[in-house]
């Protein structure tokens, strides 16, 4: 499939980016990842996003991702996309080229494996250098040579990402391979709107891609045209029925939908951040999706007793939604 076959698939949809159900022991619940993939196909999406943040993709270890890449791609008809985020955890005295060779390693496992797009997680050793820039586009051009559909990621620093100035986006603009950006900028509104309006002034071949779970409803009316989300990973067709309303100028169901997205997202994306992954896998248990041993996290802070009955009122109230 061509770039921009596949830039127009993931056009106006929703790409949940997948937690993994692990047990205890850090090791991953088999039976729960084929339940939650069976049930993920059955729900309105084109994509999905494995060995992100919210998939724990930098920690779990090269065989796990495999597995993890090999449920989903077994258990998805065969029409749906995968995309895989790719990057290199900053180990001690870890030097530039290391950490570029990891990323791209990374990015050629995702490409034997199938993988249809890929996503570089934000280069964030080169935070704060005299040669920040410079390095961020060498990073992503390195990643563009192993030849895969590139969604840039842009988040902010507080959240782990690094900061892409406007020079730095229309290099990154420019590399062939990429066909969107995801921005998760939760901490500057005016940062998303500027990017916006590059895109719209410069650069209108870019997919404009919302990651921006607490700000989900506006980001898509400020033009984003699709969605990749850690929060799509529950109640999926919630908020692709949301998405579909705003694209269908069907601007009172809109408006309805997306409050209640915004009060799902408040009720799972809260400090400490870190725990909304497990927030969400216990979300899943509770909706019968996976088992109630599968919901941990063992890169998270956990999730407390007083969490699980907030959630648990808030699932009550909802419904069968």
């Amino acid at each position: 499939m061509k770039f921009k076959d596949i830039q127009d698939k993931i056009k106006n949809t929703i790409i949940p980016a997948v937690p993994v159900p692990f047990n205890e022991d850090g090791s991953i619940n088999h039976d729960s990842q084929q339940s939650y993939v069976e049930w993920m196909n059955n729900q309105p999406i084109k994509s999905v996003a494995l060995w992100a943040h919210t998939g724990r993709g930098l920690y779990i270890s090269r065989e796990q991702r495999e597995y993890v890449y090999n449920s989903w791609r077994e258990g998805l008809s065969n029409d749906k996309l995968i995309l895989c985020g790719v990057g290199a955890r900053i180990e001690d005295s870890i030097k530039d080229e290391e950490y570029i060779e990891g990323a791209v390693d990374m990015a050629i496992h995702a490409k034997e494996l199938g993988a249809d797009m890929i996503l570089p997680y934000a280069p964030t050793l080169f935070r704060g250098r005299s040669n920040q820039d410079e390095m961020i586009v060498k990073y992503h051009k390195r990643i563009a040579e192993v030849g895969l559909p590139m969604v840039l990621f842009f988040l902010y620093e507080e959240a782990g990402g690094i900061t892409y100035s406007q020079d730095v986006l229309r290099e990154l603009f420019k590399i062939e391979n990429v066909i969107g950006i995801k921005m998760a900028t939760l901490d500057s509104i005016m940062t998303y709107q500027d990017v916006s309006n590059l895109i719209m002034e410069e650069a209108p071949h870019i997919s404009l891609i919302t990651g921006e779970d607490r700000m989900f409803g506006y980001t898509i009316m400020r033009g984003a045209v699709g969605a990749l989300v850690g929060l799509g990973s529950i109640y999926t067709r919630l908020q692709y029925d949301m998405m579909k309303a705003y694209y269908n100028e069907e601007h009172s169901s809109f408006i309805e939908k997306s409050i209640i997205v915004d009060n799902l997202a408040e009720h799972t994306f809260y400090s400490p951040m870190e725990g909304y992954i497990e927030r969400v896998l216990y979300i899943l248990a509770k909706k019968g999706i996976i088992d109630m041993e599968a919901v941990n996290d063992p890169y998270g802070p956990g999730v407390t007793d007083e969490e699980r009955n907030r959630i648990d009122k808030f699932i009550e109230k909802l419904g069968n939604m």
